[in-house]
């Protein structure tokens, strides 16, 4: 059995297994690190061409013609694509690529705009030509020509009566009707609980504020990137770097009108995607000019094309009000939540909203929830969608209370904490959860317990929440004769889930987690997977693992039972060892009958494919201290705790890193991460060196603790980690920058000009 390690602040589960809670050497770690490893932009093949986008310069503009002739014709072009070449039937289909339906006709029109452009950057023609150059070198000989249109860049602004829209025909859905006229709003939800304005009456405290946050992106390091062959037999192959291969290929399909059977995606090694490589660019591009050219062909975004023409998540205005008594008990919260959906609806709002008040036991909730449309890219998710702004408010305010009350915060929190069986105002009660646990150990932890000391320094604590899914997950399993076993399932590995999916195989199977080689499979080599994200694949497809481990053992232990010919069930497998229940002479190592099974000519194949249930999901909480400087409003991270409840651990070791990862991408959010945008649309900070991402000279070793209420809905107690992490950051810093200076700062990110102007309207009051 494994001990946890002493070096790890761990809560440890009743429950202690063989492999799953060690940290065992990630299976994908040697071709990492020595660049073997086969990612998008590696891709190579025979007559490989290149293939590069026409984007437009205009935030919103009516494309009145595009003349391609100059460009088909110059020196090693081999074909230019524009949206006539889509396919534009079955537009009012929806596709769910894993973040919600979408009609195909939006899908297409993001791919290559048709009548009209709704942000800059958007693709309007795509180009395969010998090499990237000669690509690049085409696209300035297509003649577009623009009627430029008023764009809508804020959420203020776009949901004005008078505001430019972006569709003529679109109305506000939502609520069981649609609005009387056209909109920049295409949908609006609303979620309750009790009754909101009894529960204020009864408030002895009540806080309302508004926030502001900017559009943050992803920050994979790898770009957008495809390779297609539209092959002799009519068969399209796509090698992709894609966080959801059957997701992909569906999307596919039905935006080329293909049946999916003539679709083939190979997801490839995958540099990072947070939520943001669930969507589709390139690929019906790259297939539209493989079909023409015969050819296979490439085609990687630029890192300004990634940030002007790729989706980031939502910018929002959020407005917050919560009541309470003066025994510190929460009566009742609203939210008024504005995301935006870029140039096509589709903001993500319904996890915010379904997320922003689910931390706290409050009787009487109100949410509405509005999905704005602005000329800017399509947003995306990223990491826990939405929930970071949502969080940010709440936490901002429910410090608020606390302090007017003068209740220690986390005890504020702990007062009104939901637990099992708290109702919640989208869904079913809470089922078994790991809140309560989470704030005790932020009590209790050393970080809070030390005194902070020194000039402008401050404290500050959040919470946050991040539901999971289950969905379809498969895989299969072979045994060789070594007693090795190979193991395939369909979940692109993002964080290493290929070694936290085995350990569960070989959790089942009692051999070292080494001794299982897994490998992602691509659409027709395993069962349909829903995509990575959603905190799903070390819950749901190790599940599917767990699943066709226990087939495998079915069948070998027959085959035992046939060795030694007694009855089946009375054999057992119990670490590693095939034994009899009745007989103690009976008995062999998983290694020894593979080798008998092996040398009969017969193969072992497990398989599993399952649509779990019972996801559960995963709170967090940060502590964290910061110095401001008063003068600049710059805030410096001087140490930063993250507590989070983990379910159980399957490897601590990647436990650790995904806190850390999460909390990490929380803090520049935070602090310095935003689409800047000029008044006529564009982006005027489009690269990694003006986007500033923090990097280890701006943080402070992250304290990760783990702790573990296990999910009773699984079989080895996991709930999803990814995701939570990122959620509580932005809150915990703001709160800890209010008790530095004095000062509330409302808006994402706090950049020293913002903090500034918020000290100085503060000592101005």
């Amino acid at each position: 059995m494994a001990a946890p390690d002493s070096e790890r602040d761990t809560v440890p589960a009743t429950t202690e297994f063989d492999v799953v809670g060690t940290s065992p050497i990630r299976h994908d770690g040697a071709d990492k690190v020595t660049g073997r490893a086969v990612f998008g932009p590696d891709f190579q093949s025979a007559g490989l061409l290149h293939g590069k986008m026409l984007r437009s310069p205009h935030a919103h503009a009516r494309i009145k013609s595009i003349d391609t002739a100059k460009a088909k014709a110059a020196p090693g072009v081999y074909a230019v694509v524009t949206a006539n070449d889509l396919p534009s039937n079955g537009g009012d289909r929806l596709v769910d690529l894993g973040i919600g339906p979408i009609r195909v006709e939006f899908l297409r029109n993001n791919i290559l705009a048709r009548e009209k452009v709704l942000y800059k950057g958007h693709a309007v023609a795509g180009v395969a030509a010998i090499s990237a150059h000669a690509a690049e070198e085409a696209l300035a000989l297509i003649d577009v020509e623009y009627e430029a249109l008023p764009s809508v860049m804020t959420i203020s602004e776009a949901m004005k009566p008078d505001a430019p829209l972006l569709y003529d025909n679109l109305k506000t859905s939502g609520l069981g009707e649609a609005s009387d006229k056209p909109s920049n709003v295409a949908s609006r939800l609303r979620l309750s609980l009790g009754d909101a304005g009894n529960g204020f009456e009864d408030a002895d405290v009540i806080v309302e504020r508004e926030f502001d946050t900017s559009a943050v992106h992803q920050g994979y390091i790898e770009p957008h990137n495809c390779t297609a062959l539209w092959n002799t037999d009519g068969r399209l192959h796509i090698w992709a770097s894609t966080q959801g291969a059957f997701g992909a290929r569906t999307a596919v399909a039905w935006i080329l009108d293909l049946p999916v059977s003539q679709v083939k995606v190979t997801p490839l090694e995958i540099g990072g995607g947070f939520g943001g490589k669930t969507a589709l660019y390139l690929d019906p591009v790259a297939a539209l000019l493989s079909k023409q050219t015969g050819q296979p062909v490439k085609m990687v975004m630029t890192r300004q094309e990634v940030f002007e023409g790729t989706g980031p998540t939502p910018g929002s205005h959020i407005k917050v009000k919560i009541g309470a008594t003066q025994e510190g008990a929460i009566t009742a919260a609203q939210a008024s939540l504005a995301y935006e959906a870029g140039g096509f609806p589709g903001s993500l709002v319904t996890i915010p909203a379904m997320s922003v008040f689910v931390a706290y036991d409050i009787p009487n909730v109100t949410i509405d929830g509005f999905d704005v449309l602005t000329n800017k890219p399509k947003t995306e998710p990223y990491r826990a969608p939405g929930a970071t702004n949502a969080a940010f408010a709440v936490e901002s305010v429910v410090d608020d209370i606390a302090d007017r009350l003068g209740i220690d915060p986390i005890e504020f929190r702990l007062r009104n904490a939901a637990k099992e069986g708290t109702p919640r105002a989208e869904s079913p009660p809470h089922a078994l959860i790991g809140g309560v646990e989470v704030l005790e150990a932020m009590k209790h932890h050393p970080h809070y317990t030390t005194p902070l000391e020194g000039p402008n320094r401050g404290r500050g604590v959040a919470v946050g929440f991040s539901g999971s899914i289950g969905f379809h997950s498969s895989c299969t399993i072979t045994v060789n004769a070594d007693g090795t076993a190979a193991l395939v399932e369909g979940s692109s590995d993002l964080s290493g889930s290929r070694t936290t999916v085995a350990m569960q195989a070989a959790e089942v199977l009692g051999i070292p987690a080494e001794d299982v080689h897994p490998s992602v499979g691509d659409t027709d080599s395993v069962g349909f997977t829903f995509l990575t994200g959603g905190s799903r694949t070390t819950f749901a497809t190790g599940w599917a693992a767990y699943e066709a481990a226990q087939d495998v053992a079915r069948q070998m232990i027959a085959r035992a039972a046939l060795i030694w010919d007694v009855n089946a069930d009375a054999l057992k497998l119990e670490h590693g060892v095939f034994m009899s229940t009745a007989d103690p002479e009976l008995r062999m190592t998983f290694k020894e009958l593979a080798d008998q099974i092996e040398a009969t000519g017969e193969t072992v194949l497990g398989r599993g494919s399952v649509n779990p249930s019972g996801a559960g999901g995963s709170f967090i909480g940060d502590i964290v201290d910061v110095e401001v400087d008063p003068e600049t409003g710059k805030v410096d991270i001087l140490r930063f705790t993250a507590v989070q409840d983990v379910g159980k651990a399957v490897h601590p070791g990647q436990v650790e890193g995904q806190i850390q990862g999460g909390t990490t991408q929380g803090i520049g959010w935070a602090l310095n991460e935003e689409y800047f945008m000029t008044d006529d649309g564009r982006m005027a900070n489009p690269t990694l060196l003006d986007y500033r991402m923090p990097t280890s000279l701006d943080l402070p070793m992250i304290d990760a603790v783990i702790v573990e209420v296990p999910n009773p809905a699984h079989p080895f107690g996991v709930r999803g980690v990814g995701e939570a992490s990122i959620v509580p950051p932005a809150g915990a810093i703001a709160n800890a920058i209010h008790n530095a200076v004095g000062a509330r700062v409302g808006e994402l990110p706090m950049k020293p000009t913002t903090v500034a102007k918020a000290i100085w309207d503060k000592s101005n009051e």
